[in-house]
């Protein structure tokens, strides 16, 4: 049974594997030499390095980054054209609208693969990689599809959101930020939430996907109360708007107590429920410690208690409950390592990061993260994704393995998987370490470390035994040609898939 304590690690058990496992689950792997300067750091200054981004982050996005303006509303004079022609029946001019909106949504669509490739590329290359896991784990939590949004620039003012508040208040940045989203308004059609017609969607969502979970502390009564509550809060262009004319400024009844509660009120009344901080804690640990299926053990539900106590003693800062986490004798329990299956965007960033692969091209890779199951701005659904063993079937299994090997070799799965050929990749770095040291056998030493760098456990002594006569017959040595080999044989077996 693993270790229900959050006692801090002792600093003479934060070994090199214990300092990759904190590399892996918060940010996305590293190099060996990354792996050694965390380990060399000890566990507090480790994680506080990972966690404090603050201090070193890169440069600021500018909000040009993007084009603000290829969805943007109608002119008063573009209107007033529009009207006349339709009350004249000009159907040319009409036309001309339709045509010019089609044009604007093809270059949005075009903009919001931009979009995906651009955070792709700051994941794989970002100096503070647990804020771009953190900002991977809000889109996936406030899940919002572009689709019904059509706005790539909201999706990408949402992302922002996400990247200021990453470690931040949940209770007063994110939740309360997330009502004042464009692109959330536009998903859950808040924007049509009015005090003659309310909509319930974001009130619903709101309690049932974001802060409480699903049937836990709140009735239908509340759903249909809280949309009143959030009624005249819409967007303009891109920004957030409440609109006092249809706002219902009328008493509401939320979880039995009434006012003329507004937006702000209704999370204030929400985060009085005993769930509020369960909920959210339970969906941090299955992202950064154990995303086992089921529901929790014993122990589990034991550390998930105390961490929800952290939250609230610390008035829903986000900093101190992740800290703790980190820092627990319970994350680095033997249970809790390679405990969790990489998603899509986790496979093929830390395959990149650890490996120092080529990233090749950043469009094929986003493509194929969607062919197994997860599009960056495109969860399926506004539960987003689900995790944990729904990422593997067979069809996304056979993509699994071949984007590692697409990674090291640049061959696409019409190429012979087995035979590297000429490479523009060099794994020398990786068993660097290992070479020229008197008494060691390289060969079955360079094996067990791929093993066990690769797959985050102790390897099967069968398996290290097949992989050291592979390198025997090739000539025992870990030539370059041999290393990719190996390393393709490694990523294709099945402990690669989790970390």
């Amino acid at each position: 049974m693993a270790t229900t304590s959050l006692k801090k690690i002792n600093p003479r058990s934060f070994d090199y594997w214990k300092a990759q496992h904190l590399l892996n689950r918060a940010g996305f792997g590293g190099q060996p030499s990354q792996v050694l300067a965390l380990r060399k750091m000890g566990p507090e200054d480790a994680v506080d390095h990972l966690l404090n981004f603050e201090r070193t982050a890169d440069d600021p996005i500018r909000p040009d980054r993007f084009d603000a303006t290829i969805m943007r509303p109608r002119t008063e004079s573009e209107r007033g054209e529009l009207q006349r022609a339709r009350r004249s029946g000009d159907e040319a001019a009409i036309e001309r609208y339709r045509q010019m909106r089609q044009q604007r949504q093809r270059a949005d669509r075009r903009q919001l693969t931009e979009i995906q490739d651009w955070w792709l590329q700051r994941m794989i290359e970002t100096p503070t990689p647990m804020l771009e896991k953190l900002v991977l784990f809000w889109h996936g939590h406030f899940a919002t599809g572009y689709r019904p949004v059509e706005d790539s620039y909201h999706m990408f003012l949402q992302n922002q959101l996400f990247r200021s508040r990453a470690a931040g208040n949940f209770k007063n940045d994110l939740v309360r930020g997330i009502i004042r989203d464009p692109a959330m308004i536009k998903y859950l059609n808040n924007n049509q939430n009015n005090r003659r017609s309310p909509n319930e969607n974001l009130a619903r969502e709101l309690m049932e996907l974001f802060t409480l979970g699903e049937g836990r502390g709140y009735t239908e009564r509340d759903i249909k109360e809280g949309a009143r509550a959030l009624t005249g809060y819409t967007f303009q262009d891109d920004v957030f708007r409440f609109n006092a004319r249809n706002h219902d400024n009328e008493t509401k009844t939320i979880f039995g107590r009434s006012g003329n509660w507004d937006g702000d009120d209704f999370i204030e009344l929400i985060f009085t429920r005993p769930d509020s901080a369960r909920f959210i804690t339970e969906k941090l640990y299955r992202y950064f410690v154990n995303d086992a299926p089921g529901g929790f053990t014993r122990s589990q539900d034991a550390v998930i208690r105390k961490l929800a106590q952290t939250l609230v003693r610390s008035d829903w800062e986000l900093r101190p409950l992740l800290r703790q986490m980190l820092l627990s004798e319970h994350f680095y329990d033997p249970e809790n390592i390679g405990a969790c299956i990489k998603s899509p965007t986790q496979l093929i960033v830390q395959g990149i990061r650890s490996l120092r692969t080529p990233a090749r091209d950043l469009r094929t890779l986003n493509t194929a993260c969607g062919y197994m199951g997860q599009s960056l701005m495109n969860p399926p659904s506004v539960k987003g994704w689900e995790g944990g063993r729904k990422w593997i079937n067979t069809s996304t299994l056979f993509i699994r393995q071949n984007i590692s090997l697409y990674l090291l070799t640049g061959r696409d799965e019409r190429s012979n998987p087995w035979d590297a050929g000429t490479t523009d990749y060099s794994a020398r770095h990786l068993v660097q370490h290992l070479e020229g040291i008197s008494g060691r056998d390289t060969v079955r030493d360079g094996v067990v470390y791929l093993l066990r760098f690769a797959h985050s456990v102790p390897p099967d002594e069968e398996r290290v035994q097949q992989w050291v006569d592979y390198v025997n017959q090739r000539g025992g040595r870990l030539d370059e040609p041999t290393l990719i080999n190996l390393l393709a044989l490694i990523t294709a077996a099945p402990e690669y898939q989790l970390c």
